[in-house]
C-alpha cells in the first residue's frame, strides 16, 4: 500500500558563516548588504586570496578532550546544527529512535587536520599519527559528532557531490520524512577549506578570483560583466526539518515547508557543466512541488561569479524562468559569504527559507560594471527588496555534474 505524502516543515535553522555567526547576523547582513569577504594570507602561499572567513575561533566551546577528534569543520558543523535544534526548541532525539536522522554534506572532511599530519609526516619524519586524527579527517565526522551529540540513532549519511552536497542531504532528509520513513532530521553540512591544501588546489583551476584592487571585500562578483573568478568560504548551515502535523502537534514555529526537490548528471564533463542537465533539475523540482515556473517568487542562484558558469546556469534559469519582469527574480548571494563548496547549498537553502519568512529578496552585491549581457536575467539587483515571497527556490551545481534544486514555500501556502 503506498503511503501517503507528508508535508515536511521547517522548523530550526542553525548557520555560521563570513557573513554571520548566527541566523540573526546573517539576516541582518542581507538586509544591509554586508560582505564577509576578507584578505586571507597562509603560510605556505605567496598569494593574497579573497575569502569569505568567519573571525572566530571555535574552540572554547570544547573541552581539551574532545578537540582532537574535532578539526575545524565538525567544530562548524556541531555548533550550527546545535543553533538549529535550539532554535526548533528540540531536546535530544533519543525518544524518536530510529526515525530520527541526520544528513550531512561534506567535501573536504578535515582538511586542516590532514595538511598538519603531512607536514609531520612529510617534513618532521614522523612516521604515525595519533589515533584521533583518523576521526578528525574523516568525512562524515561532522555528521557522526552531530548524531552523538544529539541521540539520534536513525540514519546518519553523509554526500559528497560536490557544491551541491549539502542540497541533496537535504532534499533526501526531506523525502525521508514526506514519504514516512522518519519524523525528523538534522539537515545541512560544514566545510573548512581555508588551508593551503584545498586554496593551491583551487588555485590550479584558474578559477579563483583575485582580490579587487580597491576593496577585497568586493572580489566575489557573480554574473558581473568583470568578475573574475569564485572566491572560497567556510561555515556551516543546517535546518531541522519535521514532519508536519508533528510540529503543528507540539506547537512548533514553522518557517515554511520543503515541498520541491530536484536532482540530476548532467553525465557529460567532470569540470564543465551543461545547461540541459541543470533545466532538467530545475523542472524535476517545480514537477515535485507542483508549482509552474510563474509561481516562484525568488531563484538563488549558484552563481559563482567564474566566467562560463554563471552564462550556462544563466542560460538554464532562462530557458525555465525566462528573464523579463514577469520572471523570477534571481540573485546570488555568495557576493556575501563567498563559496563554502559542500556547505554551500545549505547556507543558501537557509537564506532563501530567510527569504521566505521574513519577506525579504536578497541582493547581488559588487555588480556596478553591469550584469554580462550573456547573463541576461531578472536580478534583483544591487540592494535587497522586502516583498513576500510563497515559494523560492535555492539552485546548486558542481564539479561532476550533480545539480540540486530545492524549493521552500512559505507557511501559509
Amino acid at each position: 500500500m503506498a503511503r501517503q505524502a507528508r508535508k515536511v516543515a521547517i522548523t530550526g535553522l542553525g548557520a555560521i558563516s563570513a557573513a554571520g555567526a548566527t541566523v540573526d547576523e546573517l539576516l541582518r547582513s542581507v538586509r544591509g548588504r554586508a560582505s564577509g569577504i576578507r584578505a586571507l594570507n597562509l603560510e605556505g602561499l605567496a598569494k593574497t586570496f579573497p575569502a569569505g572567513i568567519v573571525p572566530h575561533s571555535f574552540e572554547p566551546h570544547f573541552t581539551k578532550l574532545e578537540l582532537p577528534f574535532l578539526d575545524r569543520c565538525q567544530q562548524l558543523a556541531v555548533l550550527a546544527a546545535k543553533q538549529a535544534v535550539a532554535d526548533a526548541d528540540l531536546g535530544e532525539f533519543s525518544a524518536h529512535g530510529e526515525r530520527a536522522g541526520v544528513y550531512y554534506g561534506n567535501v573536504n572532511g578535515g582538511a586542516q587536520t590532514g595538511i598538519e599530519w603531512s607536514k609531520k609526516l612529510l617534513v618532521a619524519g614522523k612516521q604515525s599519527a595519533r589515533p584521533f586524527t583518523a576521526m578528525a579527517v574523516m568525512g562524515n565526522a561532522g555528521a557522526a559528532q552531530i548524531a552523538i551529540r544529539n541521540k539520534v540513532h536513525g540514519p546518519v549519511i553523509t554526500n559528497a557531490t560536490a557544491c551541491g552536497s549539502s542540497g541533496v542531504a537535504i532534499g533526501d532528509a526531506a523525502r525521508a520524512i514526506r514519504d514516512g520513513y522518519l519524523d525528523v532530521a538534522i539537515a545541512g553540512g560544514a566545510e573548512a577549506p581555508l588551508s593551503i591544501g584545498i586554496l593551491s588546489v583551487f588555485d590550479g583551476t584558474r578559477a579563483l578570483s583575485t582580490p579587487d584592487p580597491d576593496d577585497v571585500s568586493k572580489s566575489c562578483k557573480p554574473f558581473a560583466s568583470n568578475r573574475s573568478g569564485l572566491v572560497l568560504g567556510e561555515g556551516a548551515a543546517f535546518a531541522v526539518l519535521e514532519d508536519a502535523a508533528s510540529a503543528h502537534r507540539r506547537g512548533a514555529r514553522i518557517y515554511g515547508y520543503v515541498s520541491g526537490y530536484g536532482v540530476s548528471s548532467d553525465a557529460t564533463h567532470i569540470g564543465m557543466p551543461d545547461t540541459a542537465g541543470q533545466i532538467a533539475c530545475l523542472r524535476s523540482a517545480l514537477a515535485s512541488a507542483s508549482l509552474s515556473a510563474s509561481e516562484i517568487g525568488y531563484v538563488n542562484a549558484h552563481a559563482t561569479a567564474t566566467n562560463g558558469g554563471d552564462v550556462i546556469e544563466a542560460e538554464a534559469i532562462r530557458a525555465v524562468f525566462g528573464a523579463d519582469r514577469t520572471s523570477a527574480p534571481v540573485s546570488s548571494t555568495k557576493s556575501m559569504h563567498g563559496h563554502l563548496l559542500g556547505a554551500t547549498s545549505a547556507l543558501e537553502f537557509v537564506i532563501s527559507t530567510l527569504a521566505v519568512h521574513a519577506s525579504v529578496m536578497p541582493a547581488t552585491l559588487h555588480a556596478e560594471s553591469g550584469i554580462d549581457p550573456k547573463c541576461e536575467l531578472n536580478h534583483v539587483g544591487p540592494d535587497p527588496r522586502e516583498a513576500s515571497i510563497d515559494h523560492a527556490l535555492s539552485f546548486s551545481c558542481g564539479f561532476g555534474g550533480t545539480n540540486v534544486a530545492l524549493i521552500v514555500s512559505a507557511s501559509h501556502c
